[in-house]
C-alpha cells in the first residue's frame, strides 16, 4: 500500500513539475527577483538536482552533502533542463518500480559528514526531502514566472493564466 501510494504521489508531482520547466522563458535564464535570490536558470537546475537526490534516496542507505558540490553551473537552455528532466525521471521510474515495500521502510540518512541532518524511513525521505522539497523550490519558479509575466500553469487546479 505504502509503495502505490508514494508511486501516484511521485508521478504527479514529477508531472506537473516538468509543465512549470516547459515555461522556462530562455531570455530570462540569467534573470532572478533578489540578489539573495538564485538566477532563473539556477532554480531550474536545482529542480535537477533534486531528482538526482530523490535517485540516490533509492540507491543508497544515505546520502552525504559534502561529497557533492554546493551549487553546479545553471543551465541555460530550456531543452537542457527538460533532456535532465526526463532522463531523471526514467531512471527515478525505473527504481520506484523496482523497490519493495521492505526497501520503503528501511532507515536512510541524510548527512553532511559527520553531521546528521535526518535519518527516517526511505519512503518518508523520499517524500520529504525529495518530493516537499521539490514542490516547494517550483513554487519559487512558479513567482519567478508570475514576475516575468510568462503564464504560470495550473498544478492543482487552474491559475489566473488559464482556465479549465
Amino acid at each position: 500500500m505504502t509503495k502505490q501510494l508514494i508511486i501516484g504521489d511521485a508521478m504527479h508531482e514529477l508531472t506537473t513539475t516538468r509543465r512549470i520547466l516547459e515555461r522556462l522563458p530562455e531570455e530570462h535564464m540569467a534573470w532572478k527577483p533578489h540578489e539573495k535570490s538564485m538566477t532563473l536558470g539556477g532554480l531550474a537546475t536545482h529542480l535537477i538536482n533534486l531528482l538526482n537526490w530523490q535517485i540516490a534516496i533509492f540507491q543508497y542507505p544515505e546520502f552525504d552533502l559534502s561529497t557533492v558540490p554546493l551549487r553546479r553551473e545553471a543551465l541555460e537552455r530550456r531543452a537542457d533542463v527538460l533532456e535532465e528532466f526526463d532522463a531523471n525521471i526514467s531512471k527515478l521510474e525505473k527504481l520506484i518500480a523496482e523497490c519493495d515495500e521492505k526497501s520503503l521502510g528501511e532507515e536512510w540518512t541524510l548527512r553532511h559528514g559527520d553531521h546528521i541532518i535526518l535519518r527516517q524511513p526511505r519512503a518518508i525521505a523520499f517524500r520529504t526531502f525529495g518530493l516537499s522539497h521539490m514542490v516547494h523550490h517550483r513554487a519559487q519558479l512558479g513567482v519567478y514566472l508570475r514576475l516575468l509575466d510568462v503564464p504560470v500553469p495550473g498544478l492543482y487546479g487552474p491559475t489566473a493564466d488559464e482556465q479549465f
